[in-house]
């Protein structure tokens, strides 16, 4: 009865919350702009496809030999880039991610520059520090090496400029593994080891994972440090971006097959670096 009692009549006016009865903004402000800038940045990649695509002798490009010795040189650095990362990156984010220790901001702030510094500049500095007249580059030209314009250059180059982003995916992966459970894993008599192998990093891989595909399609566009540090020599320091600058000069064809190459790749990694970061599980 005092429920009947309590509901409004059919002459009475429901109770209106605060801000129902105000008006949703218009939208069409602020889609105007909104499609404004979608439309600038989809533009240029569909200009881009529809003209490789158009190219006659876009398969035949595929197969030239500056093609596939870019191919084939940035898909070796690459791989050893990684290999590079997982190596020496995965302790060093499981020591940021777990352990509080004296210099622990500035290993922090050293990791991070390469993200924002400009590639240019990551190259001069990589000459400053190995160059002949170098840092580093006496010493190591004493022992008969040499590291400007060769393919460890270009090695050099993609580990600078790359594998932090591995290194951020890692330690964000590292922390989203309870502590509580390497605990539980301790005690039930596994090693530090163990506890790292069979615990720790399945949890953590798809942070592992989506920094690794992060680090690989940063290695593989890297330009500007190759540029500088490594040069342009066909086979040996031109990887796919500085192929396709040389190919502009002489071979459209080869150029925009590169360019699509590229463009195929980072729209891959975009989608697999979504899917993992959605397979990671919640908190």
């Amino acid at each position: 009865m005092s429920d009947l009692a309590a509901r409004p009549g059919p002459w009475e006016k429901a109770p209106v919350s605060a801000g129902a009865g105000r008006r949703c903004p218009r939208l069409a402000p602020l889609a105007v702009p909104a499609l404004l800038l979608a439309l600038f940045l989809a533009v240029p990649l569909l200009a881009l496809v529809w003209r490789t695509l158009g190219e006659p002798g876009f398969l035949a490009a595929l197969q030239r030999p500056l093609v596939l010795r870019a191919l084939r040189l940035s898909a070796l650095t690459t791989l050893v880039t990684l290999a590079v990362a997982v190596v020496t990156g995965t302790p060093l984010a499981y020591l940021l991610a777990r352990r509080d220790f004296r210099g622990k901001r500035v290993v922090e702030s050293v990791i991070d520059l390469p993200l924002v510094l400009p590639p240019v500049v990551a190259g001069v500095a990589l000459l400053m520090a190995f160059g002949r007249r170098g840092l580093l580059g006496e010493a190591l030209g004493s022992v008969g090496i040499e590291l400007p314009f060769t393919t460890a250059a270009v090695v050099l180059a993609q580990i600078f400029v790359s594998v932090p982003f591995y290194v951020r995916g890692a330690r964000v992966g590292f922390q989203a593994v309870p502590v509580e459970i390497e605990e539980a894993a301790a005690i039930d008599g596994a090693d530090a080891w163990q506890t790292l192998r069979r615990v720790t990093v399945p949890l953590a891989l798809p942070g592992l994972a989506s920094g690794l595909v992060l680090c690989w399609a940063r290695a593989l566009s890297e330009f500007g440090a190759t540029l500088m540090f490594a040069g342009n020599f066909t086979g040996r320091t031109q990887t796919m971006p500085l192929a396709i600058m040389s190919a502009m000069e002489t071979d459209l064809s080869a150029a925009l097959a590169l360019a699509v190459l590229l463009l195929a790749v980072a729209a891959t990694v975009l989608l697999v670096s979504r899917l993992v970061a959605g397979s990671r599980p919640g908190p």
